[in-house]
């Protein structure tokens, strides 16, 4: 069978956008609905990219420090929503402080790593990796999970809800699948031209280019079958807002309510790389994030999966303590994690925030290593051996 170059084209795209899915997902295509019983635990991790600013995230109210180095974008105390009588939270996420208030969110301050990077690319690496600072891997943390997973025939899988996949997302073996729009991937992947295609080809290319995506072809349109009629099981009554993380946390939440084989979900919202008058853009980021947070944990507690689901939020460092001289700030190191879910133990602050006045030049000082975050949540919700994941050992956390 012949292929024009346009068409060729076309499947390349296809195939470079599902970026090695998992030969697993070829178990569900005859019988895409048997599915195993309920419980089974979700993780959802949602990148800010571009360094969000921690210090106007868990504002430190009571510290003359906080105020004096940010004397324009500093949040006043009587904006700040109160956690403590030191602490308050960004007055925009006031869904995520009525979770707070019901115990439902673990905030844990001081995160970072050794030798911290401020480059966007490299420290975004670092963390998506799940490596220390000297250390270049190919390979992320999530990825690895899924490559060492005993059962993935009927089991895990990963599903990061974009057009491309980050590296945290990619194993050695195995990666998980991209899709931004449901319907837009399945029709593409089923389009009658590629379908035939995938079912005729027989090797008759030498190429290994070819090859290869013609084996991608088939495997990406048997996950676009299972995905597309997973998404079709349960329609939602919860109104998410009409943004574009709104519609992204929509398309979690009805897969997870039916039970669809996913067991991590990904995605980034931004950019907060706020140089310049920060407090407007992060607010709206901020307001936009809140509003699907919100309405995804009222989709899962309506369903009775809320408890089964553990929301994950980092960015790949902080910002300066100080403001610049454009209403914003530059970027700096450690910063604060926010973990949400039914499912939480340690609800509230879970460390102390970050000492002002023992600063390392001009930069809060990490207390707690992230590798320390993905071995709790590697070990004790998705039931991996974390040294296996992370090369090492770190000492787990009891918020879960």
């Amino acid at each position: 069978m012949s292929i024009s170059r346009r068409k060729f084209i076309q499947l390349s795209s296809l195939a470079s956008a599902s970026l090695m899915v998992p030969r697993f997902l070829k178990a569900f295509e005859h019988n895409p609905l048997s599915l195993p019983g309920g419980g089974k635990k979700s993780l959802v991790v949602i990148q800010l990219s571009g360094g969000n600013d921690g210090l106007n995230t868990v504002i430190p109210y009571y510290n003359d420090i906080y105020y004096k180095s940010r004397p324009v974008i500093g949040i006043k105390k009587t904006d700040a929503l109160a956690l403590t009588d030191e602490v308050g939270l960004n007055p925009a996420l006031t869904g995520i402080k009525s979770l707070y208030d019901q115990g439902f969110v673990s905030i844990i301050n001081g995160v970072g790593y050794p030798e911290p990077n401020r480059s966007h690319f490299r420290s975004m690496d670092i963390w998506q990796s799940g490596s220390t600072a000297d250390q270049v891997v190919s390979t992320g943390w999530l990825g690895r999970h899924i490559d060492g997973c005993k059962d993935c025939t009927t089991n895990t899988m990963g599903l990061e809800i974009d057009d491309s996949l980050s590296l945290a997302m990619k194993g050695k073996d195995k990666s998980a699948l991209a899709v931004r729009d449901i319907n837009q991937f399945y029709n593409a992947a089923t389009d009658p031209y590629f379908v035939k295609l995938a079912k005729t080809h027989d090797d008759e290319h030498d190429a290994k280019l070819a090859n290869y995506l013609y084996q991608t072809l088939r495997e990406t349109s048997s996950a676009a079958g299972y995905i597309y009629q997973q998404s079709k099981i349960y329609n939602t009554t919860q109104v998410y807002p009409d943004t574009a993380i709104g519609k992204r946390m929509k398309t979690i939440g009805s897969l997870i309510v039916a039970n669809t084989n996913t067991q991590v979900y990904y995605l980034s919202h931004g950019s907060f790389d706020t140089h310049v008058n920060q407090a407007d853009r992060q607010k709206k980021l901020f307001e936009e994030l809140d509003a699907a947070l919100t309405a995804l944990v009222a989709d899962l507690k309506q369903n009775n999966r809320f408890n089964d689901t553990l929301i994950m939020t980092f960015s790949e460092f902080g910002r300066r303590v100080g403001e610049n001289a454009s209403k914003g700030t530059d970027h700096g190191t450690a910063n604060s994690m926010f973990m949400i879910g039914g499912g939480i133990k340690k609800g509230g602050l879970y460390n102390n925030i970050p000492n002002l006045a023992d600063l390392d030049h001009g930069d809060v000082k990490y207390e707690l290593d992230f590798k320390q975050v993905y071995a709790t949540v590697l070990d004790r919700w998705l039931a991996t051996d974390p040294r296996s994941v992370l090369d090492g050992k770190y000492e787990p956390l009891v918020f879960i």
